[in-house]
């Protein structure tokens, strides 16, 4: 090896010269690649790095699968995201509620901590029962519907949220029981409205 060699500057670029037919087989990929796709790929792994930035993630489903999971699928995130809801609600609420009672009370210290302790851990729990058993209900509802239809679409929410309304207040009158059952299908009926307008919305590229 030359002086004249060690005293070149180091470089990836591919050599001229003497070295030109040595290495132009290693580089011909390189140049092909390059040239087809307009920009320069890596010398050392011969890929254009942009085939790694995909607009969305693929996944693999069986053949005859739904691209989206199903009720009962659902199910577990719904009811478990309801309960933590329901607690994060009624443990607000239970908040100003202590400080209100204690408050007008006059209390302070260890009996202000305890009151308040009381108040958010109960009013919390309590709400936290009643979205959780709500999700519950809706959920077996769904899951009941797609079995039965043999589908998943807006009359198995709009169904499951009605009749969600109607088992919860069942046992308070047949006046409540109908307010519950305006009350599920009002909900579940927005909340169908929204989905429709948000895949209209997307479909035109909004």
């Amino acid at each position: 090896m030359s002086d004249d060699y060690l005293s070149k500057p180091l470089s990836l670029a591919p050599s001229t010269g003497s070295d030109e037919p040595r290495n132009s087989s290693r580089f011909s990929n390189v140049t092909s690649a390059s040239t087809t796709f307009g920009a320069p790929i890596s010398p050392y792994l011969n890929y254009d790095p942009r085939f790694l930035q995909q607009a969305q993630p693929e996944f693999i489903f069986p053949e005859g699968a739904t691209k989206q999971r199903g009720r009962f699928e659902l199910a577990f995130s719904q009811i478990g995201s309801s309960v933590m809801v329901g607690a994060g609600i009624g443990g607000l609420a239970g908040f100003y509620n202590g400080l209100r009672t204690t408050k007008a009370l006059q209390q302070t210290g260890k009996l202000w901590r305890t009151q308040m302790l009381n108040h958010v851990m109960k009013q919390g729990s309590g709400t936290a029962n009643t979205l959780g058993t709500l999700a519950v209900m809706y959920s077996g509802f769904g899951v009941l519907l797609q079995a039965v239809r043999g589908e998943d679409d807006d009359i198995n929410t709009v169904v499951a949220g009605t009749a969600t309304g109607l088992l919860y207040k069942s046992t308070a009158g047949l006046r409540k029981c109908a307010i519950g059952g305006a009350v599920g299908l009002g909900i579940s009926g927005l909340y169908c409205l929204a989905q429709l307008a948000r895949a209209n919305a997307a479909s035109n590229g909004l």
